[in-house]
């Protein structure tokens, strides 16, 4: 199962090239991270998931590129690895069919009372799994 969440593509998301700045789309998965984790479980009543993780890595590929403010973005996310402390989320981000950038993250589950890593709990590993995606390179 895969998370979607609409991101609205800004004004000022827009560089002096015209299109949407590179840099933009880590908000992009940012935003669509904090829902899949936080504001989608608050909405229906669950306790919010992974207040306390950090990206220990972020690499984007651009696709096509958007050259238009005022649009709404699909960005959709999944799980492709779970480890013991840390998982890898992937993104698609797309617009009327169109697939625009893809998007991954490894990340890192923190004690915020000593700031190292923890082990991710059994609720965090069952929520994982509900969006858990295989692949070739999870196997």
């Amino acid at each position: 199962m895969r998370h979607h969440n609409s991101v609205h593509v800004r004004w000022a998301d827009l560089d002096a090239f015209g299109h949407i700045n590179n840099a933009v789309y880590l908000t992009y998965v940012q935003e669509a991270r904090a829902d899949m984790t936080w504001y989608s479980r608050q909405a229906r009543g669950l306790t919010p998931l992974f207040k306390d993780m950090v990206v220990a890595r972020a690499e984007l590929d651009f696709v096509e590129a958007i050259y238009v403010g005022g649009v709404e973005l699909d960005v959709a996310i999944w799980v492709e690895r779970i480890g013991n402390a840390s998982f890898v989320l992937s993104y698609e981000m797309s617009r009327n069919g169109v697939l625009h950038a893809r998007a991954k993250t490894v990340q890192v589950a923190v004690s915020m009372e000593t700031f190292k890593s923890r082990p991710i709990n059994e609720v965090e590993r069952e929520f994982l799994n509900e969006y858990f995606e295989e692949t070739p390179l999870s196997k």
